[in-house]
């Protein structure tokens, strides 16, 4: 904390992040005034006098972290970060247009003081969750001199969003006094007010899940302020403190008379609704013929606390050297962990038993990892006795309020909040994430995921339970569409420009623990799709091992498992544990004289970055391909090609033992056969219409 400011002062700072806050979106014709300008005074105070950061160098580790969950409020962020030299006034006036560095909803710019990508509301204090539990974790191997606080701002909608259950428990349980939430409690939503919508005690809500609950005058400094400060003094438990603010504070009519307070100014310029822009910016102090100014007793206050800032960061910086000099080695692999480099592993040690479940060799795998991959959090939604996330829960312990030396987060029956949860501690940095549940239960994860698609983060999901083999829990527990979801995402660029997702299927334990290899050192969110049921190894080659054959492959993308002599009559094509199954049906192929290459397809996204010769290689282009697999056919569709073929489901699952149900979608060797002479005929046919085109 730092020295108070003025209340006046303070008040014109407010003001400043008011005018800008509006004339973002009055300039671009869209956005939300409403909101920021309620939230300017809290977001004054919390800057100037509470949060610790590096103007200088915003990614500093040890900085304390703002998460913004309401991001309609973008433009009352880029206001307040504007004050700090992070966005010019030009920058400000370019809101919401093409390349500007101030989108509609904030998108990930640690330089710039942006900490996640919020717009789905409920995503943002779920994501701060996160990065508090990271912080407990550091904190718990490298002392109190890291310590930092994480604030979320959130709004009705955040509480509204069932997300929020799961943020609300989990802190509580956990006991996340390093965990500051903020509720800006306005009473108005984009069309109604809240009081249509709830009539929930929140702040009781909050007490009765463990948080030390204010509630304030989000307008009244000395109220905000003592909040704040017990906030930061708390040692047992998250603070949540209800703010009390005005939708539009400051908002006058063009006669000067108020409208503060209306759904209006949610989601509309002032120039929109019954407001006044020129007349609100007059009255706020401002020039309304331009708009775009730091006003100079701002511009001068915020110098003096920028000096401040840096004086404590240079004292903790100090406090850090002191450390690192009492201890080299930890403070060597800190600042590894940060850099995101791994620890040298020699996988080829992991013992992998023939037929297993390749959910089962990710156990083993984590088995492994546990204790030699020191920053990696593993947790679990129930299931780790099922995900088989246990192989690495027996080698460590849970987290527990005031205990965070183990590596498991028990999550409970809460995959969209552990997904949130992954997110922030990837953000956090210094962490690695992974996370287990049923595959088919990745649909409650799908905001969760997309956003740390768009952002980068590096987390992992493990998802068990691959496809209809789950028998006899039935459809409900059956992915069927799943992949094919995330084939959709390995297509998609992130707003980098890198490959968006990472999703990789094994069809054997090999490729399993090199799926793990690839995982850990992804720069983005990386899907492990594993089974329930044993599944056959593939076969080596000649020579070789399987280990170093996936070695080889996977990287790829997709690779022959199996060729033949001469030229192919067909390819077959699959992943997980269709792959030994296509393995079966060549060799009846071969009893009737086709000659086949199996094809292991682990994962789309890599296979499409090679070089054209190799893919060339192994799926030649116009050569009959027969894609086989357990999920949606259009999971495969853009890898067999035009003149390819997909076998796959149609349905969704049915209720039975897994073996029955190989049987009765066609899952079988023989199956594959009649199959493969089928295409084999309409391939021929098509060639045929071809040629007739030309």
């Amino acid at each position: 904390m730092e020295k108070s400011l003025d209340n006046a002062l303070l008040t014109r700072i407010a003001d400043n992040i008011r005018i800008l806050s509006c004339s973002m979106p009055e300039k671009a014709k869209s956005g939300h005034p409403g909101g920021p300008m309620g939230g300017a005074d809290f977001m004054a105070l919390l800057y100037t006098e509470f949060l610790r950061f590096d103007p200088s160098d915003m990614a500093w580790p040890q900085r304390d972290r703002f998460f913004l969950d309401a991001g309609h409020l973008s433009s009352m962020l880029y206001s307040t970060l504007s004050l700090f030299g992070k966005y010019s006034m030009e920058e400000l006036s370019n809101f919401r247009q093409w390349e500007s560095p101030t989108p509609g909803h904030p998108e990930r710019d640690v330089p710039r003081g942006v900490e996640n990508t919020s717009g789905p509301l409920g995503q943002g204090h779920v994501m701060a969750l996160g990065a508090a539990i990271a912080e407990r974790f550091l904190e718990a191997r490298f002392g109190h001199w890291l310590e930092h606080k994480t604030v979320a701002y959130i709004s009705d909608g955040g509480v509204e969003e069932e997300v929020s259950q799961g943020v609300g428990r989990l802190a509580g349980h956990l006991g996340l006094s390093q965990l500051i939430m903020f509720y800006d409690s306005n009473d108005v939503q984009l069309s109604h007010m809240v009081r249509d919508t709830m009539n929930e005690d929140t702040a009781k809500k909050y007490e009765a899940l463990g948080w030390r609950v204010e509630t304030v005058n989000g307008h009244d400094f000395e109220e905000m302020r003592g909040a704040l400060r017990r906030a930061w003094a708390e040692t047992e438990k998250p603070t949540f403190i209800l703010g009390k603010t005005i939708m539009g504070r400051g908002v006058v009519r063009a006669d000067g008379s108020p409208f503060e307070g209306s759904p209006k100014l949610h989601g509309n310029p002032l120039s929109k609704s019954e407001a006044s822009f020129e007349k609100t910016v007059e009255m706020l102090g401002g020039d309304p013929k331009n708009p775009f100014q730091i006003f100079p007793d701002v511009k001068a206050a915020l110098e003096k606390v920028m000096a401040g800032k840096k004086t404590l960061v240079a004292e903790a910086k100090k406090e850090e050297a002191t450390w690192a000099g009492l201890n080299p080695e930890s403070a060597q692999k800190l600042q590894g962990w940060f850099k995101g480099e791994l620890p040298k592993l020699d996988w080829s040690q992991i013992e992998q038993k023939p037929g297993e479940a390749t959910r089962a060799a990710s156990k083993n795998v984590l088995q492994y990892l546990a204790g030699k991959l020191e920053n990696l959090i593993v947790m679990s939604a129930d299931l780790a006795d099922s995900d088989y996330t246990e192989g690495f829960l027996k080698q460590t312990k849970i987290f527990r309020k005031h205990d965070f030396s183990g590596a498991f987060l028990q999550v409970g029956v809460s995959e969209l909040t552990m997904a949130g949860v992954m997110t922030g501690i990837a953000l956090h940095g210094g962490l690695i994430p992974a996370g287990g549940t049923f595959f088919a239960f990745s649909d409650f994860q799908k905001p969760a995921m997309r956003l740390a698609a768009i952002m980068g983060a590096h987390v992992i999901y493990i998802w068990t339970h691959d496809a209809f083999r789950v028998g006899e829990d039935g459809p409900t527990h059956e992915p069927i569409e799943q992949e094919a979801q995330l084939r959709l995402l390995e297509r998609l660029k992130n707003l980098e420009g890198h490959r968006s997702f990472l999703a990789l299927r094994p069809g054997d334990g090999a490729e399993t623990t090199v799926a793990w290899k690839l995982a850990l050192g992804a720069h983005g969110p990386v899907g492990l799709v594993l089974t329930r049921q044993p599944v056959n190894d593939l076969p080596a080659k000649a020579g070789s091992n399987r280990f170093a054959d996936a070695s080889a492959g996977v990287p790829k993308g997709a690779y022959v498992v199996q060729d033949c002599e001469g030229k192919p009559d067909v390819i077959l094509l699959a992943n997980g544990s269709e792959v030994s199954l296509l393995i079966e049906g060549a060799a009846k192929l071969k009893e009737k004289g086709i000659k086949a290459r199996v094809v292991s397809a682990i994962s789309e996204g890599l296979f499409g970055e090679q070089p054209e010769t190799y893919r060339e290689s192994v799926t030649p282009f116009g050569a009959p391909i027969l894609g086989w697999t357990a999920g949606e056919p259009s999971t495969l569709r853009n890898l067999v090609g035009s003149l390819g073929k997909v076998y796959g489901m149609t349905r969704f699952g049915a209720s039975a033992p897994f073996k029955v149900l190989d049987v009765k979608f066609g899952y079988t060797a023989e199956n594959v056969v009649v199959q493969v002479e089928n295409y084999l005929t309409e391939y021929k046919e098509n060639l045929k219409r071809l040629k007739a085109l030309s």
